[in-house]
């Protein structure tokens, strides 16, 4: 009697381990991201191009600069967690069974 293999034809389904693929578009993570990036270099360069008088406002204080460099340090990070721990999701999977087993440790 042949031994059972995964990958092999007529394979026992029990034997056979799930495939799985990434799912980086639609993770809440890339969109976190992406939006605070986006508004970091907003405000980054509003805080390169800033007046005397918005100086004035906030006590010497650049606070546009300051605060656009902090979010693309954080969208850095969010977008660094994406690549090393990407939400793996089983390829039959469906509905809520897919939400259950979404994330893989």
């Amino acid at each position: 009697m042949p031994e059972n293999r995964a990958g092999t034809p007529g394979n026992d389904t029990a034997t056979t381990p799930a495939r799985s693929h990434a799912v980086r578009a639609f993770d809440l993570r890339t969109i976190i991201g992406t939006l605070m990036g986006i508004y970091g270099i907003v405000l980054l360069v509003m805080g390169l191009v800033v007046g005397d008088d918005a100086l004035d406002k906030s006590d010497g204080m650049n606070v546009n600069l300051v605060t656009g460099i902090v979010m693309l340090v954080v969208a850095g990070v969010f977008l660094l967690w994406v690549r090393l721990r990407p939400l793996m999701v089983p390829d039959d999977a469906s509905g809520a069974d897919a939400a259950d087993d979404a994330h893989v440790e």
